[in-house]
């Protein structure tokens, strides 16, 4: 892994409820390289693809990363809403010149069936994208080596590693031994408390912390990838922090930054 990667500010960490506009000027005053989107951030923010382009790279903060697929697991999951948000997110990819999306499956599902529902996404996506697959521990992808036996007979099939997940996973820089360090796409830098919450999703979904804030090693986790050899698309930011986002866009965006920079400055990989 290379300083290479740009810093990319996720969604999630500046909250659900911030413009376009916000979101763009908040990223670009941190000094974050780019932001993510979700569809619903797409959906709600009420300019054409062209328009979108043109303010997130007047601020020099170009849309790098969107999300998220979920509910594929089986066609009874894949109502109508889902297959439009899949339809949206696969437009948002090409519109915005992104070649990888971020995928989970939260349902609990016997391997083979998560396996081949895992394929018919990707071939929904198409060749020119690809997939990327982030294993949650309280999932039915909870940890890298399930990721792995879903995603890796798919070409176009990669890997998100986040480090909260990572964290509560319980995994070791050697569980990466196995996986091919060109099919890891994304990391997600954050960090997590010192004890887990009950339910673990709702730590993963409002407590996590600023990376090297907290107790999951997220230095030690960019060195092993690093030393596996990974070089990600983005880096990417992931503080999904109910009380960062209750101080307000700007101070979500400056906190994980300086984060997040202190981490690879810490790792030497900036």
């Amino acid at each position: 892994m290379t300083d290479a990667a740009p810093l990319v500010v996720s969604s999630y960490t500046l909250g659900t409820e911030v413009s376009f506009g916000d979101r763009v000027r908040a990223a670009a005053t941190a000094g974050f390289d780019g932001i993510g989107l979700r569809a619903e951030n797409y959906w709600d923010a009420d300019l054409d693809d062209a328009e979108m382009r043109a303010l997130a790279e007047q601020h020099g903060v170009p849309i790098l990363e969107v999300e998220y697929l979920t509910a594929w697991g089986t066609e009874a999951h894949r109502d109508q809403a889902q297959r439009t948000k899949e339809q949206t997110v696969f437009h948002m990819a090409r519109a915005f010149g992104v070649r990888h999306l971020n995928a989970g499956l939260l349902e609990k599902l016997p391997l083979d069936v998560m396996t081949d529902a895992f394929a018919a996404l990707c071939e929904r996506a198409g060749p020119d994208l690809t997939v990327a697959l982030e294993f949650m521990p309280y999932s039915g992808v909870p940890d890298l080596a399930t990721a792995w036996q879903v995603v890796q007979r798919m070409p176009n099939g990669g890997l998100i590693i986040d480090n909260w997940h990572w964290a509560r996973a319980g995994q070791q820089p050697g569980d990466l031994a196995e996986v091919p360090a060109e099919r890891i796409v994304s990391v997600q830098l954050c960090d997590v408390r010192a004890e887990p919450m009950d339910p673990l999703r709702a730590e993963s979904l409002g407590h996590r912390l600023p990376p090297g804030h907290g107790y999951g090693d997220t230095v030690g986790l960019v060195r092993a990838l690093a030393a596996h050899g990974v070089a990600p698309a983005v880096m990417a930011v992931e503080v999904i922090s109910d009380e960062l986002v209750a101080r307000g866009v700007d101070v979500a965006a400056q906190v994980t930054a300086d984060a997040a920079r202190e981490v690879l400055a810490r790792a030497a990989l900036a």
